[in-house]
Order: C-alpha cells, then structure tokens, then sequence
C-alpha cells in the first residue's frame, strides 16, 4: 500500500497493485523524455488541464521507474490499468503533486 507522505501513489495494473513514486532519477528521467520545457511546464500543462496522453503515460513509467520498476513505456502499451485512462492521468497529477509538497508534520 503506497504511503502518501513518501510521496507515493497506488495504481493497479493487469490486476496487480503497484507503488509508484517520484524519485529524484525519476524526475531527471522524465525530464530528459520531454519533448519541450521543464517539469515546471509539465506541472502548468497539469494544472490548465492542457496535458497529454504522452504527458500520462511519461509520469506513470517515471513513478513506476520510481518504485523499483525496470521496464519501459513500451511494456504499458498493452497492459491493462484498472479505473483506465482517467485513472491513470488522477495517479500522474497526483504524483506530480506529491513530488513538489512538503509533507506536513
């Protein structure tokens, strides 16, 4: 089960539940895959609604990367994530978020 205040979120995938987290190489890793900007703008494109599937799917590997997961975005092609698209664009603003709160005491 993820633990909020480390910053992770829970998502389950081909029925199994996996613990995703954005680590400091996570982060570096997702910004060296985006096309254009920082993470700064990948947090703008987030908070106007203006982010994309590739947007989703680059912090789903980055978390999955995260939380000690040695694939690629290639292998979630076909997989299955439970809640679908919607759930999945939730968990990569919901990670994206945690990444950058301060978890109060």
């Amino acid at each position: 089960m993820a633990n909020p205040l480390a910053g992770e979120v829970d998502l389950v995938i081909d029925g199994e539940r996996r613990s995703l987290k954005l680590t400091l190489g996570a982060l570096a890793e997702l910004e060296a895959c985006l096309e254009a900007g920082t993470l700064i703008d990948l947090v703008e494109r987030f908070e106007s609604g203006g982010f994309s599937t590739r947007d989703v799917l680059a912090l789903i590997v980055a978390g999955l990367r995260g939380g000690g997961w040695r694939g690629t975005g290639a292998d979630l092609l076909e997989t299955e994530i439970e809640g679908g698209p919607i759930e999945a664009a939730r968990v990569a603003a919901v990670l994206l978020a945690r990444a950058f709160t301060v978890p109060s005491a």
